[in-house]
This record gives structure tokens, sequence and C-alpha cells, in this order.
């Protein structure tokens, strides 16, 4: 009777136990960013999301996000279109479509110092949101560029 109950009793904790599963994770990395978190970029396998504190509004100071996955060098080439806006004659937006957003990279000049912002509106909730202004240098600080 005392092994019926011991093997019993192993059967139970192996069951218990078989509910636990370990997942497989891709670790998180912080690439650049600008001010204490108010602009950041994280990359977690081949999928990069920008972090930005919004300031559309006084009142609503929270961290919005934008996520693309690097497909055909995309990170790259996001660097690459926002330099871009930067040197073009008149200076315009440029509207992007991601994923599960739209981006808009408005470009403003004041004086002699040029910015510019994301402006982004979710597909599936249509929520906005605004970052500061960035210059040419926090762009590449943002990119992790010298």
């Amino acid at each position: 009777m005392k092994k019926l109950f011991a093997v019993a009793l192993l059967l139970l904790s192996v069951v218990t136990f078989g509910q636990i599963k370990v997942l497989e994770t891709t670790p998180l990395e912080r690439l650049g960013r600008v001010g204490i978190n108010d602009v950041y970029v994280q990359k977690e396998g081949v999928q990069y999301t920008f972090f930005y504190k919004n300031v559309e509004s006084a009142e609503d100071a929270s961290i919005r996000n934008f996520t693309f996955k690097n497909v055909e060098n995309d990170y790259e080439n996001f660097f690459k279109i926002i330099m871009d806006g930067f040197n073009a004659s008149p200076m315009y937006d440029i509207k992007l479509e991601l994923p599960n957003d739209f981006v808009w990279l408005h470009y403003s000049k004041t004086g002699a110092k040029t910015g510019v912002q994301f402006m982004t509106t979710n597909k599936l909730t249509a929520s906005t949101g605004i970052s500061g202004f960035l210059s040419v240098d926090d762009v590449k600080k943002l990119f992790e560029r010298s």
C-alpha cells in the first residue's frame, strides 16, 4: 500500500510540473536614445520599436511607439529617409505606412535650426501621437551614427 501511494504521489508531481513550459525568447537590445527617455529605439530579433514621449497634449505625456521588422534593410532605409528629408528643398512632410501605423515625418525650420517630428496614427485604435523635435544630431544619436 505504501508503494502504491508513493508511485501515485510521484506521478502526481510529474503531471503538476508538466504544465510549465519554458518558452524561447529573443533578447531585447536598447539602441540609441535622445534625452532621458524622450525618444529611444529597442530591437527584438529583427523587429525595431521606436518609443517616444507624446507631446501632443500637455495632460497626456504618455509613451507611444511604432514598430516594423527589418525586412530588406528597412531600418537603414528609415534612417536614410529621415536624413534625406532634412536636405529636401522645399521641405515637405513624408508619410510612411507601417504594418500597424501611419508615420508622418514632419519637418520644420526655425531660423537656422531644422527639426523633424514623428507624428503617428495607429491603424487599429486610431490613437495619435507626436514626438518632440529632433535635430540632425539627435537623429544620428538615435540611430547610433557619429
